[in-house]
């Protein structure tokens, strides 16, 4: 009684199918054939979308989509044939234009017929791997309009023809162009680089090729460069206003190729205005013209660089084998700096600073400065020139300039243990003399070589400062102690021309057998007695100066006190009645530095 005598419902399917017209599909599809045929006739106002999306809708859901998409082709197709004769009756601008026109239309009513067929798009396309709508559309447009025979050659021919025209300087319809080139774009990369961009090559390098040989024969080398430059940039304003971007690459390659490749040889080899007349006449504006157009292309730089070597070697060649030149170290030397300034400019100005061709200078510059081998002596003439006069009146700047300009030569030398040679000479008269322009010019110099060579290279120059100012400190000393003495009187009391020291000078001196300083005595030819007379006051002061080296190892040594010890010795042999010494002790010898005498006056450097 619990529910086991209700009655069970069970559900079952209509016994009678519901049944459809068997010329559905045929009445539907005319309905949306007509659609389609309004709307390409650009007569789609009286339409109702919303009746139409719903009867491509019903034909999909009821298993009619290929039905459906096959008569959407045909469709297409036979009005795209129409177009085509239409635009084929034109020629050309208005073949542009009517060709623009029916694209436009066609891309609008393309849109619509996507819409109305969405669902399609969203279901039967997908599931069938079957073109979408809109794509359809564009592919049927480039096969049967495109590349329909007659559209598709007159298309090529009217672009390039309008192109050709703009680059001869007429006025185009640039926006015209723009469009027909965007709509090519537009059907696929493929179609604007197989149906116009390989024609387009093709042709520009026919035209640069013809303008290059007449260019070549009727002008110079700066003019040929200059409209060479104003092309390629023409040729990139023509891909911005008309073309699409991946052109650029393409037609500038070939423009460098017919415009510079094929023609540069001639170009750099022209007599009176090639590369080496723009060389020798400081043309900074054209010769880096020149590099940046033939950077552009592959081996340009590398037959200029070549040229300005062996150019440079040539001249270089000349300038230090020239007798005349070499019979003034100054002038060889300033020539050598005018040169190296004059290739400094160029690389600077012209090649942007080019690190391959400020090597190719540097390299040329030490090939030729070494062929001369007194170069390194006419270098070291030309530095003690400068520090000697060259350099007053100079401001700080102007002195480290011209150093700078020095060690860069100084850099190209091979043999530069030579170099030190003649520098070790000519600064120890510079510092005997007295007449370097300044101090701090030669210690710069030092600190420059030091910096360039090592302190191996410089530690016998830098000596040479030490022992002057030790002879100074030491003549210094000598006369305060005179002075405290009252051997001589202040040097303000002193008549005029008279020599308060009797003609003894502790100062520094250079042996002739030497290089190295000395320190020494220097006397008129005949000295006097009041020479003589202040002889036993030096002994006596340079014995207690520098016997406090010598004092503890000469104790330590037993030796006959009969003889005076071997640093008395050498004394003595500085002392005779009237004799003034021929011994000379070095500052570098076993013995610390003694006063040297000579009857002959000191020659001045």
């Amino acid at each position: 009684m619990s529910g086991r005598g209700r009655p069970t419902i069970k559900v079952e399917p209509f016994r009678h199918p519901i049944s459809m017209d068997p010329n559905y599909a045929d009445k539907t599809w005319k309905v949306l054939e007509s659609a389609i045929n309004e709307i390409h006739n650009q007569n789609a106002s009286g339409l109702s979308f919303e009746e139409l999306y719903r009867n491509a809708y019903n034909m999909v859901l009821h298993k009619y989509g290929d039905r459906l998409y096959n008569g959407v082709i045909a469709t297409l197709k036979k009005q795209l044939n129409e177009v085509a004769l239409k635009i084929e009756a034109t020629q050309g601008i208005p073949f542009l234009k009517e060709l623009k026109k029916r694209w436009d239309d066609h891309n609008k009513a393309t849109q619509m017929i996507r819409d109305i067929l969405m669902y399609m798009d969203r279901t039967y396309v997908g599931t069938q791997q079957k073109t979408p709508v809109f794509q359809l559309g564009l592919e049927l447009w480039r096969d049967h309009v495109v590349r329909n025979k007659v559209i598709g050659e007159r298309l090529i021919s009217v672009l390039l023809e309008l192109v050709c025209k703009e680059r001869n300087g007429e006025t185009t319809d640039k926006s015209l162009i723009r469009s027909t080139t965007q709509m090519l774009v537009d059907l696929g990369h493929a179609v604007y680089v197989d149906d116009f961009e390989t024609a387009f090559l093709a042709a520009t390098a026919d035209f640069y090729k013809k303008e290059a040989n007449e260019y070549i024969s009727s002008c110079d080398c700066p003019d040929y460069l200059t409209k060479a430059e104003k092309r390629l940039t023409e040729e990139v304003e023509r891909v911005k206003h008309y073309l699409d971007a991946s052109t650029e690459a393409k037609v500038t390659k070939v423009v460098e190729t017919e415009l510079i490749l094929n023609q540069m040889k001639a170009l750099v080899e022209m007599e009176s205005t090639g590369l080496l007349p723009l060389l020798r006449n400081d043309e900074y504006a054209h010769l880096h013209r020149l590099y940046m157009l033939f950077r552009r292309v592959e081996g340009g730089l590398a037959l200029v660089r070549t040229m300005m070597s062996d150019f440079l070697k040539d001249n270089g060649k000349q300038l230090v084998t020239d007798p005349e030149k070499c019979k003034d170290p100054v002038e060889f030397v300033q020539a050598l700096l005018d040169e190296r300034s004059k290739y400094e400019q160029i690389v600077s100005k012209s090649f942007a600073e080019d690190k391959t061709f400020r090597n190719a200078m540097n390299q040329s510059f030490e090939f030729f400065i070494n062929l001369n081998q007194r170069s390194p002596e006419f270098i070291s003439l030309f530095i003690d020139d400068q520090l000697r006069k060259g350099l007053k009146g100079m401001t700080e700047n102007d002195v480290e300039g011209v150093l700078d300009k020095v060690m860069s030569l100084f850099r190209y030398l091979q043999e530069k243990d030579v170099f030190e040679k003649y520098y070790k000479q000519h600064l120890a008269k510079r510092l005997l003399s007295g007449r370097t322009m300044s101090d701090d010019a030669e210690r710069n110099m030092l600190v420059k070589l030091k910096t360039e060579c090592g302190y191996q290279f410089t530690s016998k120059l830098e000596s040479m400062f030490t022992d002057i100012k030790t002879s100074r400190d030491t003549m210094l000393e000598f006369r305060s102690k005179l002075t405290a003495n009252g051997q001589v009187g202040p040097s303000s009391s002193t008549a005029a021309g008279a020599d308060p020291l009797g003609g003894i000078d502790m100062q520094v001196g250079q042996d002739s057998r030497h290089d190295d300083f000395v320190f020494t005595k220097i006397s008129p030819a005949s000295c006097s007695m009041s020479s003589i007379s202040q002889v036993s006051s030096t002994k006596e002061f340079y014995s207690e100066k520098q016997r406090p080296r010598h004092q503890v190892e000469e104790d330590r040594k037993p030796h006959d006190r009969s003889r005076p010890s071997p640093h008395h010795e050498s004394l003595a042999r500085c002392w005779t009645d009237n004799n003034i010494i021929t011994e000379v002790p070095t500052a570098r010898g076993p013995l610390p530095a003694h006063p040297v005498f000579s009857k002959n006056a000191r020659e001045s450097s």
